[in-house]
């Protein structure tokens, strides 16, 4: 359970530094009193998420949602984890070959 805690917690350091324009209101709902607000906000983002194919709302809701939740909920954390780990690798994956095949066509 530490492990999965530490590696959520680098996953939101990661979003933190990736997006610092989140980074303050990351850092307040992270904190331990945040937790009253972060549940329903948790999921209220995973609700959006899941109908994304309305206007306004989107897939990125989901993930965040249920990053926020993991926070608080110790049975999610290892899944959150091992599919947020997951997606990055393949949306790196996605934007190198993107880069690639760009470069290739110049």
């Amino acid at each position: 359970m530490v492990k999965s805690r530490a590696r959520l917690d680098r996953q939101f350091d990661r979003i933190q530094r990736q997006i610092p324009q989140s980074s303050g209101i990351l850092a307040h709902l992270r904190r331990p009193g945040a937790r009253w607000f972060r549940i329903p906000l948790g999921i209220v983002l995973v609700l959006g998420g899941i109908f994304s194919f309305l206007p306004v709302l989107g897939i990125w809701m989901l993930p965040l949602g249920l990053l926020l939740l993991a926070l608080d909920l110790a049975f999610l954390q290892g899944p959150v984890n091992t599919a947020i780990l997951r997606g990055m690798r393949k949306w790196s994956i996605w934007r190198r070959a993107r880069r690639d095949k760009k470069a290739g066509k110049l």
